[in-house]
């Protein structure tokens, strides 16, 4: 199956958008359904930009201005080194049918991208090639030892069981020289290397993490399933559940330099913290359409949803 090229359409920016974010405070890229990615200069204008798939892509990140990439489903991956404005497939794997979910790079040159069913690629030279790496350490104690067994006694069994024994990896967010890495089922690992060896943490939650932050003040915030949110003030170690108002799932969390956490999620979740995550209140949209992402651009916070880019003035939100 050979690579489409993602439509240009006079309403991509009310299509699927699920992630956004803010270009060494210089501009805005959100990517999304069917390909589709839009450049802004000012959070309010939009214009989509050629692409040349039509995968569903679920984060998009920058290293710089001009380096860039989108990953998606296919275990596709897009880089722009013009700061958006044209983008390259630097892998496109539609017979693994399986998403890549983020992607994060410390510089220009060395990034990782994780996704579906453990899916965990790195690449060093800037994305022109890619390697896939499988982590042991970050299945399960049992699984591990049943890995370590397979490994010595059926070389066979081992492979097939590498491709299924870890989980969803949703979502990798670095905190000064520390990687995290959240997904399914509690998942729950940092790393001090740059993912290149992992400290699977004990789990404190059996549903799926999609969105961890660090706090201006320094606390840790993930979020998940449910209305599930935990905080926590000792790098990970220790975590309390913050009872929210509401139950609809959690797709991300966003903490701001001026001391504000918002949570993103379903049904037109929106709450906000004023207390460093440890008590929330509401401010749902009342279109009840998902919010996925959101940057803060001056006074307002800017919404990547399921009906596109949507703007609040967050005096809205206090």
């Amino acid at each position: 199956m050979q690579p489409q090229a993602a439509y240009l359409l006079p309403r991509a920016v009310h299509s699927v958008l699920t992630d956004i974010v803010p270009v060494a405070g210089k501009f805005y890229v959100s990517a999304g359904e069917r390909g589709h990615i839009l450049l802004s200069q000012d959070g309010t204008n939009w214009q989509q930009m050629p692409v040349p798939l039509q995968s569903n892509l679920n984060s998009v990140y920058f290293a710089d201005e001009l380096h860039g990439w989108a990953v998606g489903h296919d275990a596709s991956i897009l880089h722009s080194a013009d700061g958006g404005q044209s983008w390259v497939i630097q892998q496109f794997l539609p017979e693994l049918d399986k998403p890549l979910f983020d992607v994060f790079f410390k510089d220009a040159k060395e990034g990782i991208a994780v996704g579906a069913y453990g899916m965990f690629y790195r690449s060093k030279d800037g994305g022109q090639s890619w390697q896939s790496e499988f982590h042991p350490e970050l299945a399960s104690e049992d699984d591990q030892a049943l890995l370590a067994e397979l490994k010595e006694t059926d070389p066979e069994s081992y492979a097939i069981e590498a491709e299924s024994v870890l989980p969803h990896f949703n979502r990798l967010y670095a905190d000064g020289s520390t990687l995290y890495l959240v997904g399914e089922a509690g998942f729950f690992a940092k790393s001090l290397d740059f993912g290149a060896t992992w400290q699977r943490q004990p789990e404190f939650y059996n549903g799926s993490l999609f969105g961890i932050t660090r706090t201006a003040q320094l606390s840790l915030i993930t979020v998940g399933l449910r209305g599930h949110v935990f905080r926590s003030t000792d790098q990970g170690q220790s975590w309390q559940q913050i009872q929210v108002p509401s139950p609809a799932t959690l797709n991300s969390v966003l903490s701001t330099s001026d001391g504000k956490v918002y949570l993103l999620g379903n049904a037109g979740t929106l709450m906000v913290s004023e207390d460093d995550g440890q008590s929330f209140s509401a401010m749902n949209e009342a279109d009840g359409k998902a919010i996925l992402n959101a940057v803060k651009i001056g006074a307002n916070l800017v919404l990547a949803t399921e009906v596109g880019i949507k703007t609040i003035p967050t005096k809205e939100t206090e």
